[in-house]
């Protein structure tokens, strides 16, 4: 039931921060490889990929990868929640009855690898659906998919069943490092808010503040490898599956530092955060509230 719960949780969440989840792969591929002033910048901010995104796709555009969005918040945060939470129950990350930071951020590792080797297959269908535009304001590489299923087929008639997990080398570390970062802090923050006695115990208002505070940690410490994992999903590949313009996670780093500066590897950190920020937010929230439900319902 923990699994369900936190699948469920994570859907929810991702229902509302999808729209943000285009915007920030749209703007995360924009000028890619290129130095500032030799590309022509089509989303200016998050506000603006809003509205260009909104004119040019129409409405349904900011909702592009809907489907495998929810089937990759499903099972990646219903296996990575999932997991933390039997080892949360299980008490092993407390030491002498306190949250201890190294046990929580070793659990969040963890349980964020299995996640994001679960779900990485619907994960690079999704960053290839949203990066699909109309050609006037198209970035990165243009898969040209019809849909979940149709790009699953696709991308195993041509590359087989490795091809599906292209990309997971990228998305092992931006997932345990975000998972290690937002799963410890969340822990922290909710015993910290708890003990300086802002809200009740057992009010509602102490997840959302503790999904605050984590929000923005996860944020600052996932956004380099976001863009790194967004790109190496997105790139194109040649007939036997190997990237045309990255090699893997080392090379689209230093390619990305080197062509465009620190700077490049924190693009789209605004949209991130409008993002990540009411997706940790409301995920951990639901999380924690279901949870709570469901040990009064039992």
């Amino acid at each position: 039931m923990d699994f369900v719960l936190s699948g469920v949780a994570a859907c929810g969440a991702c229902l509302f921060t999808n729209p943000l989840e285009v915007v920030k792969t749209r703007m995360q591929l924009q000028g890619e490889l290129k130095s500032r002033g030799t590309y022509q910048v089509y989303y200016r901010n998050v506000f603006h990929a809003f509205y260009t995104i909104g004119k040019v796709d129409g409405l349904a555009g900011l909702q592009k990868g809907l489907v495998p969005g929810l089937f990759y918040q499903f099972f990646m945060n219903g296996v990575r929640l999932g997991s933390y939470a039997i080892i949360e129950s299980a008490g092993y990350i407390h030491t002498n009855g306190r949250v201890s930071a190294v046990k929580t951020t070793l659990a969040g590792a963890s349980a964020g690898v299995v996640g994001a080797v679960m779900g990485s297959p619907v994960y690079l269908v999704k960053t290839h659906l949203q990066s699909q535009s109309t050609s006037s304001i198209a970035v990165g590489h243009q898969h040209r998919h019809e849909g979940m299923i149709h790009a699953l087929k696709v991308i195993y008639r041509q590359h087989g069943i490795l091809g599906l997990w292209r990309g997971s080398s990228a998305a092992i570390p931006r997932v345990s490092v975000g998972s290690a970062t937002q799963l410890s802090t969340f822990s922290s923050s909710k015993e910290l808010v708890v003990d300086l006695k802002v809200f009740p115990q057992d009010s509602w208002f102490v997840p959302l503040s503790a999904g605050m505070i984590s929000s923005v940690m996860v944020v600052l410490a996932m956004t380099p490898f976001d863009v790194i994992s967004t790109r190496l999903y997105n790139q194109p590949v040649d007939h036997s599956g190997k990237g045309q313009l990255y090699k893997g996670f080392s090379d689209c780093f230093s390619k990305t530092l080197k062509k465009e500066g620190l700077t490049g590897l924190y693009k789209g950190l605004g949209a991130s955060y409008f993002r990540l920020g009411p997706h940790t937010i409301l995920s951990l929230f639901f999380w924690d509230e279901l949870r709570r439900l469901y040990q009064k319902l039992r």
